[in-house]
């Protein structure tokens, strides 16, 4: 990876949720649009591209990281969220430099094409 592309210009925080949860991930999703600084994503209720369950992104900037993960830390009640930073490089921001907050799920990486 070249230096211009190991450049993190982002971070997406990946929400999931099932018919049963849904109601909890719409209270996470409100308390992080009404405190920080965060572009929410639709709402997704079925997978979609490399993510194996029903799920929203988040997606913020790097100056908004030390405050937002804490926050879904202490907050995501139960929720299992994948948080990875926007390199350009797909792959390797969803599988080598993720963290999961909760239980990481097997990503369907092979979406990515």
């Amino acid at each position: 990876m070249s230096e211009q592309q190991s450049e993190i210009t982002g971070y997406h925080a990946h929400v999931y949720y099932d018919p049963d949860t849904r109601d909890t991930a719409g209270r996470v999703r409100d308390g992080l649009g009404d405190r920080f600084e965060v572009v929410l994503g639709r709402w997704h209720d079925v997978p979609v591209g490399p993510h194996p369950k029903a799920m929203y992104q988040v997606a913020f900037a790097p100056d908004e990281f030390a405050r937002v993960v804490p926050w879904l830390m202490v907050h995501r009640e139960g929720l299992d969220i994948l948080v990875h930073p926007s390199t350009g490089e797909h792959v390797g921001d969803h599988r080598d430099r993720a963290l999961w907050l909760g239980t990481p799920l097997p990503l369907r990486l092979g979406r990515f094409g």
